[in-house]
């Protein structure tokens, strides 16, 4: 598994758990932190990484139990927002970052809601400069939420490595276009060898907890009310999990009501765009570029 040449590898404690985090474009005094999806890892933002980092220092966390970050001793109690968003304010405490601007896909669109209300971890909504979530919204589709509980649940264990890619490029066909070498590198840095040799995702099944102890965990309306900087919401136009009933409702309140939300819909995507293709990249740092340059 190998890293680009521009970024760099890091480990930081973080609530008292090993975090693991991948940094690009460090010299650069303008950040941005870009949080995965719930059974991803921060190598999933490498394209984005890449071409934001001409301007910006660019952090890309593995969540706990995710990658190579510690997974939680006690999953009912750690496995949810609550405890991600304080994990989100110790890294940017531990890191020196005053403020950034955070791309979140899916759960990583949770976590920077969460933050950027400032409602569960204060100190961090004025360090939020802008918000992109990454087909994520403050009320998700029931039905897809079990879709995707059934799968991370209970990750299948494969022979080999080339299995798991097939099954990646499965389940994660809604992605939108990859190349081969993107599977591969998708494959190569999500997989863990279990102890009787099969390789498997590379997570903790135990997060999913989350879905059990903390059922609400993902319908947090009050916090998206409380958001006050402007946000970016990319919808995958066949996507099962963000309704366009639910991005119409965001409009109409918070920082939509506001004048502050832009919902753009990504075609050739569901659940979520890789963000890997330059229509996408440049969607978002374009709405970056902007707010960053309004202060």
């Amino acid at each position: 598994m190998t890293i680009d040449s521009t970024a760099s590898s890091h480990y930081v404690t973080c609530a008292g758990r090993e975090i693991h985090y991948t940094e690009w474009g460090a010299q650069h005094e303008g950040v941005v932190v870009a949080w995965h999806g719930l059974a991803r890892t921060g190598r999933d933002m490498d394209e984005l990484a890449r071409h934001l980092s001409q301007r910006y220092r660019v952090i890309c966390p593995d969540t706990l139990g995710r990658g190579l970050s510690q997974w939680s001793p006690l999953p009912q109690q750690e496995y949810c927002q609550a405890f991600y968003a304080r994990i989100a304010a110790e890294l940017f405490d531990q890191l020196g970052i005053e403020q950034a601007h955070w791309v979140g896909t899916s759960m990583g669109g949770a976590i920077g809601t969460v933050c950027a209300s400032g409602l569960l971890q204060p100190g961090m909504k004025r360090r939020i400069q802008s918000l992109t979530l990454n087909d994520n919204a403050p009320e998700l589709a029931a039905a897809a939420i079990e879709r995707i509980r059934a799968y991370a649940g209970q990750p299948p264990a494969f022979d080999t490595v080339l299995e798991l890619e097939a099954f990646f490029r499965q389940v994660y066909r809604p992605y939108g276009a990859l190349s081969d070498a993107q599977w591969r590198r998708l494959t190569e840095t999500s997989t863990r060898r279990l102890p009787d040799g099969r390789v498997t995702p590379h997570y903790d099944p135990a997060m999913v907890q989350q879905f059990i102890h903390h059922p609400d965990d993902y319908l947090i309306w009050e916090h998206f009310d409380a958001i006050s900087v402007p946000v970016l919401c990319l919808r995958g136009a066949d996507s099962d999990l963000v309704r366009p009933e639910t991005t119409r409702q965001m409009m109409a309140r918070g920082p939509g009501a506001a004048g502050l939300l832009q919902v753009v819909e990504i075609s050739g995507c569901g659940h979520a765009p890789a963000l890997n293709v330059p229509e996408q990249l440049n969607c978002v740092s374009a709405f970056i570029d902007a707010v960053h340059r309004a202060g």
